[in-house]
């Protein structure tokens, strides 16, 4: 049961969020995009853009919430959220940052 219950953390959460930001960013960016322009065909840009917008609301705002639990100073906490506008950033975070938190 106490596993189940770690599984389930905040942090946990946070990590999948921001793992998930990260690949619809990059798919974004990188895929979708450039179809749009080159193909004249929008539809996967208007497919990702939503899910994308979510998780990233869903990101700083969850970001917010971690500040004082990990009691990252101003320096990392930046770097958190400048990370959610960086293609890459998150797994950055995710594995310097969150991995040890």
């Amino acid at each position: 049961m106490k596993n189940q219950i770690k599984m389930f953390s905040f942090k946990n959460i946070f990590r999948i969020v921001a793992f998930l930001e990260g690949v619809s960013y990059i798919l974004l960016l990188f895929i979708a995009t450039p179809i749009k322009y080159l193909a004249n065909d929008p539809q996967y840009v208007k497919m990702l853009g939503m899910p994308h917008g979510l998780l990233f609301i869903a990101y700083i705002a969850m970001a917010f919430m971690l500040k004082n639990d990990y009691k990252w100073n101003n320096k990392t906490f930046w770097m958190v959220m400048v990370a959610s506008i960086i293609p890459f950033g998150t797994f950055y975070i995710e594995k310097k940052i969150l991995k040890t938190a």
